[in-house]
C-alpha cells in the first residue's frame, strides 16, 4: 500500500484526554477514532492489527479442537433470568426493549446463549467433548470508561465454551486451554503471567487470569518470577493428556495470585526472596471452569453410557482481542512510538523514498516495493513529498518492524539502508540481498 492512497490520519500531539501511552499512540498513529465515551471506530491501520490478532487466536483454538461459531450481540433477557444472572451485572448491562416490549440486552458475555445452543441440539455423551468459540463485539456500560481500548464500553472478545461429561474431562479441557493461551500470548510477543483469580459473576471454582506487566496496569499481582521463563511449548503436547497435565502443573502450581486473594504467609513459603515479584498488571485473558453452574439451572443435560441423565460440565475461556492491541503497545513501545511484534504488525516493511521526484530514487523505490509485494510481504510505501525527518518520525510512530531507506546514498553506491525498529540496528544491502533478507525474515 502506498501512503498517498492509504487512510492514515496521524497526529503530531496526542489529545489531552489520552492518559496512558497506548491510548496516546493509537490516536496519534491513526488507528482509532473515538465515537463516544469508551466506544471507538477502528481505522485501517488499527483494524489490520485486530485481524492479525484474531488469526493467531483462531489458529491456536482450532488446533485444540475448537469449532468457530458466531452468536448475536443482542440477547433475550429470558435466558439470563433463567440462569439467575440477570441482576448480577447491575448497571453495566445495557438493557433494551424491542417494539414488542420484549426485554433484550446487549451481551456482556455468552454463557447463557451457548448453554441454550447445547441443550437444544446435543443430548448424548457421544457428542462430547465439544469446544465452541466465537469472536464477537460485546458491551459493558463501564461507570468510568478510560485508557482508550484498555477499558472501553464496547470491545471485541474471543469467547470459547467447553462441554464435557464429567469433572475430570472438563479439567483436562481447562488445562489444554490454559496452555493454548500461553502459546497465543507468546506468539503475540507478550510475556503473559497466569494468576489465580476470583471468578466473579461468571462462577465456578477454578479460574486464572492471564496478565502482562505494565506500570499502568489496573490491578496488583504477586507471583514467582519463574513464570517469566516461559518461551513456548510444542503443539505435540496436546496429543497426550499426561503431557498436558505435566506441562500445566509446571506453570499453574507456581505462586501467582491477584491482590484480593494474596496470602503473604503462603507466598513466603512457596517462593524464594529473589523470585518474589509484586507488580501492576493488565488482564488480557481469563479462563474458568464452572462445572454445572449453568447446565443445572438451564437444564442442559445429556445421557451417559449408563442411560443416566446428567448435567454437562462446562468451562469458558475469554481473550480481549481489542484490549490486546492496547496491551501490546503498553508492553512494546519507546519514546518515538509503537514497536510492533512481527506477527501482529499492520505491515511488515516500510519503504521511505527520501528524494521524491528524483528519477533514480522514484524508480528504485517502486522496484523494491513491487518486488516485496511479489514476495508476499505486506508493505507500506511512503511515496509522499514530505521532508525526510517527517517520514522518519511517522514510520517510527506506527512501528513497522523493518524500514528501508532509499535516497542519495543508494544512488551513490547501490546499497539500501535497512533499519530494524525493535533494536534500531542498521545495515546496508544490495537490491537482491535486500529482497531475499526480508523475505526470509517473514516466510
Amino acid at each position: 500500500m502506498k501512503i498517498s492512497q492509504f487512510f492514515l490520519p496521524t497526529l503530531k500531539e496526542a489529545p489531552s484526554e489520552a492518559q496512558v501511552i497506548s491510548h496516546q499512540l493509537m490516536l496519534r498513529s491513526g488507528m482509532i477514532k473515538q465515537s463516544s465515551a469508551g466506544i471507538y471506530s477502528w481505522l485501517p491501520l488499527g483494524f489490520k492489527v485486530l485481524k492479525k490478532i484474531e488469526e493467531i487466536i483462531r489458529c491456536e483454538q482450532d488446533y485444540i479442537g475448537g469449532q468457530e461459531i458466531l452468536m448475536p450481540t443482542i440477547q433475550p433477557a429470558d435466558l439470563w433470568i433463567e440462569s439467575g444472572r440477570y441482576e448480577d451485572y447491575g448497571q453495566e448491562m445495557l438493557r433494551i426493549k424491542d417494539r414488542s416490549n420484549r426485554d433484550l440486552l446487549y451481551g456482556p458475555t455468552n454463557e447463557e446463549l451457548i448453554t441454550d445452543i447445547f441443550r437444544t441440539h446435543l443430548k448424548s455423551y457421544k457428542d462430547l467433548p465439544l469446544l465452541l468459540y466465537h469472536i464477537q463485539w460485546k458491551f459493558r456500560d463501564e461507570l468510568r470508561p478510560r485508557y482508550g481500548v484498555m477499558r472501553g464500553r464496547e470491545f471485541l472478545m474471543k469467547d470459547s465454551y467447553s462441554f464435557d461429561l464429567d469433572m475430570n474431562q472438563s479439567r483436562l479441557t481447562y488445562q489444554k486451554n490454559f496452555l493454548s493461551y500461553l502459546r497465543i500470548f507468546s506468539k503475540l510477543g507478550l510475556k503473559a503471567v497466569p494468576v489465580k483469580a476470583n471468578p466473579g459473576p461468571i462462577g465456578g471454582d477454578l479460574s486464572h487470569e492471564f496478565v502482562i506487566l505494565a506500570p499502568n496496569g489496573e490491578s496488583d499481582i504477586f507471583f514467582d518470577k519463574k513464570l517469566l521463563e516461559f518461551e513456548s511449548i510444542s503443539k505435540d503436547i496436546f496429543l497426550d493428556k499426561n503431557l498436558v497435565e505435566k506441562e500445566y502443573n509446571k506453570w499453574a502450581k507456581c505462586y501467582a495470585v491477584t491482590d484480593d486473594i494474596h496470602n503473604e504467609k503462603e507466598y513466603n513459603k512457596l517462593t524464594t526472596p529473589e523470585n518474589r515479584v509484586n507488580s501492576r498488571a493488565i488482564e488480557v485473558g481469563h479462563v474458568f471452569y464452572f462445572g454445572t453452574k449453568y447446565s443445572k439451572s438451564m437444564g442442559a443435560n445429556l445421557i451417559n453410557n449408563k442411560g443416566e441423565q446428567l448435567p454437562v460440565h462446562m468451562g469458558s475461556y475469554g481473550i480481549g482481542v481489542s484490549r490486546l492491541v492496547g496491551a501490546i503497545i503498553e508492553y512494546s513501545h519507546d519514546d518515538k512510538g509503537i514497536i510492533w511484534p512481527e506477527n501482529v504488525a499492520p505491515f511488515s516493511v516500510g519503504i521511505l523514498n527520501l528524494k521524491k521526484g528524483d528519477e533514480y530514487c522514484d524508480k528504485m523505490s517502486e522496484l523494491v516495493y513491487q518486488n516485496l509485494l511479489i514476495a508476499g510481504l505486506e508493505v507500506l510505501y511512503d511515496d509522499t513529498s514530505e521532508r525526510a525527518g517527517s517520514k522518519f518520525a511517522n514510520m517510527d510512530l506506527i512501528g513497522l518492524p523493518y524500514q528501508v531507506f532509499i535516497g542519495s546514498k543508494s544512488k551513490d553506491n547501490g546499497l539500501f539502508e535497512i533499519k530494524e525498529r525493535a533494536t534500531n540496528k542498521r545495515y546496508f544491502l544490495k537490491l537482491e540481498s535486500l529482497i531475499n533478507h526480508l523475505t526470509e525474515k517473514f516466510n
